[in-house]
C-alpha cells in the first residue's frame, strides 16, 4: 500500500468545496490541506473535484452476472469480480451485495445464498471494492429462520432486510408477463409454481413471531435492519418497534414522511432519479428527495446510477452538489454503522474519487483509490510514480 498525494482538487470537505490537496499513506486519509512531495503516486487533481467513495448500501445488478437470462448460470465467482470491476468503475468503493433469500427455488434460493456467502469470502482478496452482504429475508421464508439466525448472529452478513412480497406475488399470478418472470426465474412449471405459493401463503400466521425472532437477534449484535417496500406508516411503525431504523423504498409519501418524523434513514434508488421516475410507477425519489424525504440513494439495479444521480439533482436545482453527494457516500455509511468512511478527513478511510464534469449530467471517473489503493485509471496523463510500486498488478485501467 503506497502513499499517494493527490495535489490541486477541488475536494469535498465537511459541506464545502474547495481546492485542497489530500495525503493518503496506510489505507487512510494522513492529512487535507496539504500533499506529501515524497508519496509514490503524485496525482494532478486540478480541475477535478475530488470526492469521498460512495457507500451503495443495495444493488443486486450482481444477478445479472449470475443469470444474464433466464435459466442461463455462471459461476458465481466470475460474477463477483466481474460486478466488482463495473462498481469500481462508476465510484462504488463499499458494496453491499443484496442477496435475497426467498421461499423459491433458483436465482434466490437457500443454495444460492449460501453459495453467495462462501464465493465472497473466497473472492474478497481480488476485490477492489470493500463487499458484503445485504441479506434480504423474504418474511414467509420460515423454513430458512433457524438458519438466517445463525447467520446473524455469527455476524456472517452485515446488513438484514425484512422483505415481503407476498401480496404482490399473489396479485402477479393473474398478469401474463410478470407471472412468467417469476416463474422462469424459479425454473418451475406453471403448475408447480402455483402449488409453491399456495403452500408458502397459507403460513401468514407465523410470520410476525418469526420476523420478532430475528429482529432481537440483529438488535443484540448490532446489526442496521431494514424494511423494504412500506406501503402505510402502520407497517413502518410496526417494523420500527423492532428496531427496524431503516426505510428502504417506501411506496407512498405519507409512509415516508412518517419515517422522517421518526428519524429513520429512508432508502430510495438513484436509477429513480436518473431515470426520472420508478419504473414500477411508485413514489418518485427526485420529489422526495425536494421534500427532505429521502436521506440514502442505491444503486438498485444499475451500478453507474449513484454517480449519475447525484449529479442530475444538481442539474435539475434540487440539491447542491455538496448535499447531493451525502445521499451516496456519508449518509448509507452513517445507516450502515460505518463511521470511518463516507467523509474526507484525517483519519477516515481512504475511500476517494477523482470526478471530471466538465460534461453535464455525464461525470466521469478519472481515477478510483479504495482503501488507500489506487484501483482505476482512466487518465494516466495525470499520474506521476516517483518509485517503484510494490504491487503495480493492483491498478486496473
Amino acid at each position: 500500500m503506497s502513499e499517494i498525494a493527490i495535489e490541486g482538487g477541488r475536494t469535498l470537505v465537511g459541506d464545502e468545496i474547495a481546492e485542497a490537496s489530500l495525503q493518503i499513506a496506510g489505507g487512510a486519509i494522513a492529512a487535507v490541506g496539504s500533499a506529501a512531495s515524497n508519496a509514490a503516486i503524485r496525482i494532478d487533481a486540478h480541475g477535478l473535484l475530488v470526492l469521498p467513495g460512495i457507500v451503495d448500501l443495495h444493488g443486486d445488478a450482481f444477478e445479472r452476472q449470475m443469470m444474464p437470462r433466464p435459466g442461463v448460470d455462471f459461476p458465481i465467482d466470475v460474477a463477483l469480480i466481474d460486478s466488482d470491476r463495473q462498481a469500481i468503475a462508476n465510484g462504488l468503493t463499499t458494496v453491499f451485495h443484496a442477496v435475497t433469500w426467498s421461499w423459491e427455488p433458483g436465482l434466490r434460493s437457500a443454495d444460492n445464498a449460501r453459495r453467495m456467502l462462501d464465493a465472497i469470502d473466497l473472492t474478497k482478496p481480488r476485490l477492489s471494492a470493500d463487499t458484503r452482504i445485504h441479506l434480504r429475508h423474504e418474511t414467509f421464508n420460515l423454513d430458512a429462520v433457524d438458519e438466517i439466525a445463525q447467520w446473524i448472529g455469527d455476524r456472517r452478513v452485515d446488513l438484514f432486510a425484512f422483505n415481503d412480497h407476498m401480496d404482490t406475488t399473489l396479485a402477479n399470478l393473474a398478469k401474463p408477463q410478470k407471472r412468467n418472470r417469476m416463474v422462469e426465474r424459479t425454473g418451475l412449471s406453471d403448475d408447480e409454481f402455483d402449488r409453491l405459493v399456495e403452500r408458502i401463503a397459507a403460513r401468514g400466521d407465523e410470520v410476525p413471531q418469526a420476523n420478532r425472532r430475528l429482529a432481537a437477534i440483529a438488535r443484540e449484535v448490532s446489526m442496521p435492519m431494514l424494511s423494504h417496500d412500506d406501503d402505510t406508516p402502520a407497517i413502518r411503525q410496526g417494523y420500527r418497534d423492532l428496531g427496524v431504523g431503516i426505510a428502504e423504498f417506501p411506496t407512498t409519501e405519507e409512509t415516508a414522511r412518517d419515517a422522517a418524523l421518526h428519524g429513520d434513514f429512508i432508502v430510495f434508488g438513484s436509477p429513480n432519479v436518473v431515470r426520472g421516475g420508478s419504473h414500477t410507477g411508485w413514489t418518485k425519489a427526485a420529489d422526495m428527495i425536494a421534500k427532505g424525504l429521502c436521506s440514502v440513494l442505491a444503486s438498485d439495479y444499475y451500478y453507474p446510477a449513484p454517480l449519475l444521480a447525484a449529479f442530475r439533482l444538481v442539474h435539475d436545482g434540487i440539491l447542491p452538489l455538496e448535499q447531493a453527494w451525502k445521499l451516496i457516500s456519508e449518509n448509507p455509511a452513517r445507516a450502515a454503522g460505518l463511521s470511518e468512511r463516507g467523509t474526507i478527513a484525517s483519519g477516515q478511510r481512504a475511500d476517494v474519487l477523482l470526478v471530471d464534469d466538465r460534461v453535464a449530467l455525464r461525470p466521469r471517473i478519472v481515477a478510483v483509490i479504495a482503501g488507500g489503493r489506487l484501483v482505476h485509471v482512466d487518465d494516466p496523463e495525470r499520474f506521476v510514480i516517483t518509485r517503484k510500486l510494490p504491487h503495480p498488478a493492483g491498478v486496473a485501467a
